[in-house]
């Protein structure tokens, strides 16, 4: 009888979530993917994203030219814009009613990245409180949220504020689990909002920033004067802007925007650009240069303005839109014709004008082709080697879900998700590989083996990639061969000891990726795995510590004498524990380049030949500490 009431479909069956219940089941179509805000596309970013979005349309309807953000310890965000600010009738349904909002006549905000009417009301149902207040003409009117759900709404009154809107959330602990932001990442999106609104100030925590040039700037910030191959190429046009110029940097790094917002998945403009500025090149020096050789080491960035844009999910990271505007029954310029016929006529213009940049473009190209040239032989070899090796290849155990699978159909949403949580482990040793393996997840995490300690390959060229085995099988593995458009895993970690044999190994990695791949560095795709120090444990508990603090606080919360045991590597730990580690508690440390330090300065230092520099920094910083088998003894 139980198992029939169980398969029983009926009108009891059927249920309809009101829109708080379904953001709250299903946050992954609001907001992608949740994380713990290691990453830089996790949810609670996207919270920050969608009200500061609010902000910026303000700005671009020429309403204020500051936005205030402050984010406290404990995670609580405020966002204060001096826009116009939410009519006082409307506050709470702006931010609580489904498909409300004032972007949906395009006479406007008729180039918003908005216009769907969710977000707000996303931040609002994943925060276990939300306040808006609204200041506007001597008045102000505010409302508190928990959940999604009104807990009090506050009467009209006086005040002396400056017109705008100020929103103030927590993320909820229940949903984002352990939660904590990356200034990094915060700044990163700031600078990203200064450089498309030229004139705008953000202050974060009392930081000001500011551009003036706007993509001029983020160009500038993100290459470095002795990296780049000429001075930066600017461009300007109506709903169109790009930056460029080429670096010492392998691969492609191109940052696309639409309607203010960064793109980190392309779309139809940053496919545009791509083909356009080679076809521009081609049609320039009248010489049918090979693709990646224009592309090689180019460094730029395109902004485009799109009435009512199209994006391929709610999180707008890859545009969909073919045409710049779209009416019923009438379609503007598409997308690509649209930036063609920029670049044809303004770079066209720009290298005319300029002759030596025009000459330097010519050299890096024609640098690029002698150096594809020179690879080529080792590089069929390598590839060969490689076919072969795939067959029986027991570098890489592979999952079933990755980062390049086409989203379709049916189960379109399920792969989405899967994708955003593919992984691979690179790890050192049988034993280490043997546990993350026994313990992974077969759907969405992989695991590539070392056999020792990789080369350092710093200073070396290309051609080292194709040469080196185990560096080839690796770039084979992540299929980053051309470029990382077509990357199978979206997080990269380096699993390695904790230990100084360890510490050696992540550094080889590290400096593997940053000299041939550094895209997957700026991107956000690769992250060292924290596993626990020691486990700390009593009858009737067991507490996991990866710090010594952490250890003393477990010491003291288990009371006498408890069992201590030290992991010194990853292949002691059981792979029942080791699930724990990589599943959805998993610590993972973001790999961050410090605009400050170019990568190639930032190699000399670290992995070049021993400077003075390096040995007297590490003198001065030397510290000697207690044996920690004696000191474990004495507790």
């Amino acid at each position: 009888m139980a198992e029939k009431e169980l398969f029983q479909y009926n009108e009891d069956s059927i249920r309809t979530l009101d829109w708080r219940e379904h953001i709250r089941l299903r946050p992954g179509m609001y907001i992608g993917k949740l994380g713990d805000g290691s990453s830089m596309d996790d949810g609670i970013y996207i919270l920050l994203k969608e009200v500061a979005d609010n902000s910026i349309d303000e700005f671009a309807m020429k309403s204020g030219n500051k936005i205030d953000i402050s984010i406290t310890a404990e995670g609580q965000v405020t966002i204060r814009d001096f826009g116009r600010g939410i009519p006082l009738g409307k506050v709470v349904d702006v931010v609580s009613k489904m498909n409300t909002g004032g972007k949906y006549d395009s006479k406007v905000f008729q180039k918003s990245v908005g216009l769907n009417g969710v977000g707000t009301k996303a931040v609002n149902a994943l925060s276990s409180y939300f306040k808006v207040t609204s200041f506007r003409e001597g008045k102000m009117k505010s409302a508190e949220f928990a959940g999604g759900h009104l807990t009090k709404e506050y009467k009209e009154e006086k005040t002396t504020e400056l017109n705008g809107t100020e929103v103030v959330f927590l993320p909820d602990n229940t949903i984002f689990k352990k939660f904590h932001f990356i200034n990094e990442y915060i700044e990163n999106q700031i600078w990203n909002y200064c450089y498309l609104n030229s004139g705008l100030t953000i202050n974060f925590n009392g930081k000001k920033y500011f551009s003036k040039n706007g993509l001029f700037d983020l160009l500038q910030r993100k290459s470095n004067d002795e990296e780049i191959k000429y001075p930066i190429i600017h461009l300007r046009g109506e709903d169109i802007e790009v930056a460029l110029t080429h670096t010492n940097d392998y691969g492609e790094d191109i940052y696309s925007f639409v309607n203010g917002q960064h793109t980190t998945q392309g779309g139809t403009h940053h496919q545009a650009f791509r083909e356009a500025f080679v076809k521009t090149i081609r049609d320039f020096y009248k010489k049918d240069y090979d693709t990646g050789d224009i592309r090689q080491s180019i460094c730029a960035a395109i902004s485009v303005r799109v009435q009512e844009p199209v994006f391929e999910s709610q999180t707008k990271t890859k545009l969909g839109s073919q045409y710049i505007w779209s009416e019923e029954g009438k379609n503007g310029p598409s997308v690509k014709m649209f930036v063609q016929e920029f670049l044809s006529k303004e770079l066209d213009n720009y290298l005319h004008k300029n002759p030596q940049i025009a000459d330097a473009i010519k050299r890096k190209i024609e640098q690029s082709e002698r150096e594809r040239k020179d690879m080529a032989g080792i590089k069929k070899l390598a590839n060969e080697r490689a076919k072969k090796a795939n067959i029986h290849n027991k570098k890489l155990r592979d999952c079933k879900y990755h980062f390049n699978d086409a989203a379709e159909g049916k189960q379109k949403e399920l792969i989405e998700e899967m994708k955003l949580g593919s992984t691979v482990f690179i790890t050192e040793g049988d034993s280490a590989s043997g546990s993350i393996t026994k313990s992974r997840d077969v759907n969405t995490q992989a695991v590539f083996s070392l056999r020792g300690k990789p080369l350092n390959c710093y200073g070396l060229t290309k051609k080292i990639v194709y040469e080196n085995e185990e560096f080839n099988l690796l770039q084979h593995a992540l299929n980053i061969e051309e470029s990382i458009d077509d990357l199978r895993f979206n997080n990269i970690v380096i699993a390695t000891d904790a230990d100084v044999d360890g510490m050696h190994i992540r550094l080889l990695i590290m400096t593997f990726f940053l000299q041939f791949f550094p895209d997957l560095v700026k991107n956000g795709h690769v992250y060292i795995l924290e596993t626990p120090l020691f486990r700390v444990r009593n009858k009737q508990k067991t507490i996991y510590c990866y710090t010594d603090l952490e250890r003393r606080n477990a010491i003291a919360e288990l009371g006498t004498k408890p069992e201590i045991t030290r992991f010194k590597g990853l292949g002691e730990i059981s792979p029942e524990e080791f699930a724990k580690f990589i599943g959805e508690d998993m610590r993972k440390s973001p790999v961050l380049i410090s605009d400050e330090m170019p990568i190639q300065k930032l190699l000399e230092y670290y992995m070049g030949k021993n400077t003075q520099q390096r040995q007297d920094f590490i003198i001065d910083n030397l510290q000697v500490e207690k044996d920690l088998e004696e000191e474990l003894l004495v507790v």
